[in-house]
């Protein structure tokens, strides 16, 4: 509800005197508009595309600069961005810490850029890690973490969880998702399910101790996040391969971690984490009516019932989404 709305409520009510809402409206008038947001996302933004606009200036002037010097340049700018950081840093606390300012954040982000940049220009030009694919995908992860954990970034604890599932997709099925198109099949969809409960397990248990406890929405999106597509993809795969989950374990598993994204929206007020749970609950459950139809149905009727309950379920789907806040009685 906009201000002015609750105003006229409360003096419908009698709650408010007339003269206490124009001060109301006066002060909201005055009010200056903060940019806080907005220029925190101009200097994400504006890191992102440095990084990206070097690595393609070094690409086209490569043979005038020398690979020495763009290692040395990386290396530099790299332990300059992580000096600044750890200049500025906060002393350790399992709370929230508090910010020394947004520069720091942002320095020791760019300090973790430039090292995926530096270990894939050395893996690349010098063949760093040969053919250890797990190795270089594991380094970041060990080196993020910890970095996320005593600088308080959510951030590079992101990066540092992406690292760790790069690895574990390694480590598993070593470059399948370039050679073959079983991406998700058996151990592969296994070990991502896997990861993901632990991730989210990991939040839980984070928020339950009071470790870190603003953390644990990060590692719930990226772990259900990872838990659901892995699930889902397998789920959806009319070939599966040898040791993949059957529906009858995939759909329940899928419904209970929607219902427990479900759950814990409802108590953070979080709605990236409520439209995770019902977009996948509702692929979920179209899977199973589909399945259903077309084991009792012919093919055409199969059909029709399925081209009225497309266009009906999204709208509910679409209801639900517009109502939630009535629906859950999220403030």
């Amino acid at each position: 509800m906009s201000p002015e709305s609750v105003l006229q409520e409360l003096l419908a009510r009698d709650l408010l005197p007339p003269a206490q809402a124009a001060l109301i409206r006066a002060d909201e008038a005055r009010r200056p508009f903060s940019l806080h947001r907005e220029l925190r996302l101009l200097l994400y933004l504006g890191i992102v595309l440095l990084s990206g606009g070097l690595g393609v200036l070094i690409y086209q002037h490569i043979d005038d600069i020398g690979h020495g010097v763009v290692v040395a340049a990386i290396a530099g700018l790299l332990l300059a961005c992580l000096g600044y950081a750890a200049r500025h840093r906060q002393p350790f606390t399992w709370a929230e810490a508090a910010k020394a300012g947004f520069l720091p954040d942002y320095a020791l982000l760019l300090g973790c850029l430039l090292f995926v940049t530096l270990e894939t220009y050395l893996q690349v030009q010098y063949g760093l890690f040969g053919t250890r694919y797990g190795l270089a995908t594991l380094l970041p992860a060990l080196v993020f973490l910890p970095l996320a954990y005593r600088f308080d970034h959510r951030g590079v604890l992101a990066m540092g969880i992406t690292a760790l599932a790069a690895w574990v997709g390694v480590t598993i099925q070593p470059l399948s998702a370039f050679t073959t198109n079983d991406f998700w099949h058996s151990r592969l969809s296994t070990a991502a399910m896997l990861l993901g409960l632990g991730l989210m397990a990991a939040g839980l248990l984070s928020e339950r101790y009071g470790r870190k406890a603003h953390f644990a929405f990060t590692y719930l999106s990226l772990g259900s996040n990872l838990l659901l597509i892995a699930a889902t993809a397998t789920l959806l795969d009319f070939t599966p391969g040898a040791g993949s989950l059957p529906p009858v374990v995939l759909v329940p598993l899928i419904l209970l971690v929607c219902a427990a994204l479900v759950w814990y929206a409802r108590r953070t007020h979080s709605y990236l984490l409520l439209l995770l749970g019902v977009g996948y609950a509702y692929v979920a459950v179209t899977y199973v009516l589909a399945r259903l139809i077309f084991a009792g149905y012919d093919d055409g009727g199969a059909v029709t019932l399925l081209l009225f309950y497309v266009p009906l379920s999204a709208a509910g789907v679409v209801w639900l989404l517009l109502n939630i806040k009535k629906i859950l009685r999220l403030k």
